[in-house]
C-alpha cells in the first residue's frame, strides 16, 4: 500500500475527540483502475434472513455489497454513490482516500453513507465536492440536514464538511479528466445518470437507455451495467435486456452489476458469452 500522489502524514482526528490524534494516511494507489466496491441489489446479497441457494453460498463473489465504483484518477479517486456499506468497502479494498463523490441518483442504497466522508477533509484540505444534479442534493439536504446547519460544530469533524457541485447532462471536469453523464431512465418516473470516463462507463439502477444517449455508449472498451435478475422488473434492466443492450452497444467487455440473489454467480457466468460477466465485490478493470 502506498500513499496517492499529494498525500502527506497529517493529523486526523480520533472519534468524539477535541484535539487532533496524527497518524500517517495508509492507502492503495489505484490510478489508472475503476474498482468496483459493490454489485448487489439495493437489499444487498446476502439478504437478510434469506436462505435460498445464492445468500447463502460460500462463493465469496456471490456476497455482493451496495452496488459502488471508484476510480483512480490522475488528481485523485472519484467515488460514485455512497452506499451503506462505504466504510466497510473502502477499508476491505485498502483504499483510504476519497477526494471528490460523483452521484448517479438519490436512492437511499446510494446515498446512505454520506456521514463516514467525515474524515476526508483532513486528508485533502478542504470539503469534499459532491457533484450531482439538484434533486440528488435536496435528498441529501433533507436526509442529513445536520451537515449543512449554520450553528458552530461542538468539535472539529463533529459533521461532514461537503460542497456541491451541480451537474447537469453536460461533461464536466473533476480531478483532472472529463466525466460524461449518460441519463438513464429507472422506472417510469426516475431519471438517473450513468458516467463514462474514457472508454470505460457505469450504468447502474437502468431500465431502458434513451435514444439520446445511446451514442454516449458507442465505442466502449468497458461497461458496466445492471442486470438484476432473470424476471423483468419495472424499474432495472432483466438479464436478456442486459445482453441485448450489450449486442446493440458492441463493448469490448461488459460486467454486469446490481445483481439481486436470483442470479448465482457460477451460474450466470456459464450462462453468459465471454465478453460478458457478472461483477464481483472488489473487480478491477483499467482506465484506457
Amino acid at each position: 500500500m502506498i500513499p496517492l500522489i499529494g498525500c502527506h502524514r497529517q493529523s486526523l482526528l480520533a472519534d468524539d475527540d477535541v484535539s487532533p490524534v496524527p497518524h500517517s494516511i495508509v492507502t492503495t494507489d489505484i490510478t489508472g483502475k475503476m474498482v468496483v466496491l459493490g454489485c448487489g441489489t439495493s437489499v444487498g446479497v446476502p439478504a437478510i434472513g434469506c436462505g435460498c441457494e445464492v445468500c447463502q453460498s460460500t462463493n465469496p463473489k456471490n456476497n455482493r455489497t451496495r452496488s459502488s465504483v471508484i476510480f483512480g484518477l490522475p488528481g485523485g479517486n472519484l467515488l460514485v454513490d455512497t452506499t451503506p456499506e462505504m466504510r466497510v468497502q473502502l477499508i476491505r479494498e485498502r483504499i483510504g482516500l476519497v477526494h471528490a463523490v460523483v452521484y448517479t441518483h438519490e436512492h437511499a442504497d446510494h446515498i446512505f453513507g454520506l456521514d463516514d466522508l467525515r474524515l476526508f477533509p483532513f486528508m485533502i484540505g478542504g470539503p469534499v465536492p459532491l457533484y450531482c444534479q439538484t434533486a440528488v442534493e435536496q435528498r441529501i439536504r433533507t436526509s442529513f440536514d445536520y451537515a449543512f446547519q449554520q450553528t458552530a460544530e461542538t468539535h472539529q469533524g463533529s459533521r461532514p464538511k461537503l460542497v456541491f457541485e451541480t451537474i447537469t447532462d453536460a461533461p464536466f471536469e473533476v480531478l483532472g479528466v472529463t466525466v460524461m453523464p449518460i441519463p438513464l431512465c429507472h422506472g417510469a418516473r426516475t431519471r438517473v445518470f450513468g458516467f463514462r470516463i474514457g472508454d470505460v462507463a457505469y450504468c447502474t439502477d437502468v431500465s431502458e437507455i434513451p435514444a439520446e444517449s445511446i451514442g454516449r455508449l458507442r465505442n466502449l472498451d468497458t461497461l458496466i451495467l445492471g442486470s438484476l435478475r432473470y424476471k423483468p422488473h419495472p424499474t432495472h434492466l432483466c438479464v436478456d435486456e442486459a445482453v441485448a443492450i450489450v449486442r446493440e452497444l458492441s463493448p469490448r467487455q461488459t460486467y454486469f452489476t446490481h445483481m439481486a440473489h436470483e442470479l448465482e454467480y457460477e451460474t450466470l457466468k456459464s450462462e453468459l458469452p465471454d465478453y460478458i460477466q457478472p461483477a464481483y465485490d472488489g473487480l478491477q478493470v483499467a482506465l484506457v
